[in-house]
């Protein structure tokens, strides 16, 4: 199948996921992850409707990002892995949708580097829903103290919370991702209400394997790579 046959299966999975929960299709961005090829390959993924473009490494979203710069319309890339302080000048240049910040000391580099560049950056408080010390994210507790934090940062914007579901294990991996993507969902609701930020809108959970469960649970966004690059 190609890219675009993909992509209207996935979009018809979503539709039907959001029909069940009673939610209008719209409620729900497709962020194709783009990381499993080269330039080429992101090129596909925009021409074939996508325009919601991800990216694990900063230096693979700065090259895919210059090269479809003059892409119409332009895509908004997010980035969805690990960002290094020393790595946020040229990041931000690409005006990214920032999903991993988990530490005050990156949400302050990230507000610095904005305010130098004259911009407002959105970006997600990534939570680490399976309490593997092994994968990266906030703990549930330490996500209400980064976002108080994120009060006193004039550049940056949080929009909301992101986490991945663990590792499918035991005879009910759909049932424990549905639990895990609640749990998100609840903090997210807790937190905008404790906090009284009505920005806080936004769940980016889900991949290509769970992105049904995420999405029944309340996903604004699912990350979705595999699924749509098959071939």
């Amino acid at each position: 199948m190609s890219v675009s046959e993909q992509l209207s299966l996935v979009r018809s999975n979503v539709a039907e996921a959001c029909r069940q929960s009673g939610r209008h299709e719209e409620s729900v961005r497709i962020i194709a992850v783009t990381k499993y090829g080269d330039v080429a390959f992101a090129k596909t993924a925009h021409d074939a409707g996508c325009l919601d473009l991800g990216e694990s490494r900063p230096q693979a979203l700065w090259e895919k990002a210059a090269a479809l710069s003059a892409c119409t319309p332009a895509p908004q890339w997010h980035l969805i892995g690990h960002l290094q302080r020393n790595k946020v000048r040229r990041t931000l240049q690409c005006d990214p949708f920032i999903h991993t910040v988990d530490s005050e000391r990156l949400l302050t580099a990230i507000d610095r580097e904005a305010a130098i560049q004259g911009r407002q950056c959105d970006v997600l408080v990534e939570v680490n829903l399976s309490e593997d010390p092994r994968r990266s994210g906030v703990s549930l507790l330490g996500s209400h103290a980064l976002i108080r934090h994120a009060a006193s940062c004039q550049h940056v914007r949080v929009r909301g919370l992101m986490g991945m579901a663990s590792f499918p294990t035991g005879n009910d991996p759909n049932g424990e991702a549905r639990r895990q993507f609640s749990t998100l969902r609840e903090l997210r609701n807790s937190l905008r209400n404790e906090l009284a930020i009505d920005d806080l809108v936004e769940l980016s959970m889900g991949m290509s394997g769970d992105y049904m469960e995420a999405i029944l649970e309340g996903a604004t966004m699912i990350r979705v790579g595999s699924a749509l690059f098959k071939e």
